[in-house]
C-alpha cells in the first residue's frame, strides 16, 4: 500500500495556515452594502488560504489563480443579486473553490500527473528508477483520488491537505461531524480499494 502511505504523508508535510480571525458577520453586512473596504478585507483575508487549497487540488499555479479569481467574481455577483453566504463566509468560499476544481477535473486530461502530489511524494537524491516508481505511484494516487465521490474527495482534501478539523469540515459541507467521520471513513476505504485494484 505504498501509494496510500504516500497520501497519508500529506498530513505531516503540509502546514496549515489559519484563516485570519475576522468578524464574518460584520464583513458580510458591509459587503452586502457594497462597502469596498469590506470587500477588500474579505479578499485579503481569504485569498491566501483559498489559493493554497485550489493549488493543492489542481496542482497548477495558473489554474489555481484562475479558480480563486473566478470564485471571488462569482461571490461578488451573488452579493449583487442579494444572495451569497447566509452564515459562514469561509465555508461558502471553500465550497465554491471545491466545486470549481471538480468542474476543472472533468475537463482535464486524466493522464496529466498532479504536480503537487509529485512534489509531496518526491524522494531526495532519488535514482532514475526511484523517480520512475515515484511518478507511477503519484499517477495512481491522483487517479484514485479523482475517482472518489465528490463529498468524500472534499472531506479527504480538507482533512489531509488543508488540515481542517472535523468540525471545520462539517461547517464547509454544512453537515454534522458524524457525517464527516462517515464520509472520511468511506473515502479512505474506497481510496484503498481503488489503489489495490490498480496494483492488481
Amino acid at each position: 500500500m505504498q501509494p496510500l502511505r504516500g497520501f497519508l504523508v500529506l498530513t505531516h508535510t503540509t502546514e496549515k495556515t489559519p484563516v485570519a480571525n475576522i468578524d464574518e458577520t460584520r464583513l458580510l453586512e458591509q459587503a452586502r452594502a457594497w462597502d469596498e473596504r469590506a470587500l477588500l478585507e474579505i479578499y485579503d483575508a481569504f485569498r491566501p488560504g483559498l489559493y493554497r487549497y485550489a493549488y493543492r487540488l489542481l496542482g497548477q499555479t495558473e489554474a489555481a489563480e484562475e479558480c480563486v479569481a473566478d470564485v471571488f467574481a462569482r461571490f461578488l455577483v451573488a452579493l449583487r443579486r442579494g444572495k451569497g453566504p447566509k452564515r459562514s463566509l469561509r465555508a461558502y468560499l471553500y465550497r465554491m473553490v471545491f466545486n470549481w476544481t471538480q468542474d476543472r477535473f472533468r475537463e482535464r486530461d486524466p493522464h496529466v500527473i498532479d504536480e503537487h502530489l509529485e512534489r509531496t511524494l518526491k524522494t531526495p537524491h532519488a535514482t532514475p528508477e526511484d523517480e520512475a516508481l515515484r511518478r507511477e505511484r503519484a499517477e495512481r494516487l491522483r487517479a484514485a483520488l479523482h475517482q472518489l465521490p465528490p463529498r468524500q474527495a472534499q472531506v479527504l482534501a480538507l482533512r489531509f491537505l488543508e488540515g481542517f478539523s472535523l468540525e471545520e469540515v462539517a461547517e464547509v459541507l454544512d453537515t454534522s461531524v458524524s457525517a464527516v467521520k462517515s464520509l472520511q471513513h468511506r473515502g479512505m476505504a474506497q481510496l484503498r480499494r481503488l489503489l489495490q485494484s490498480q496494483e492488481g
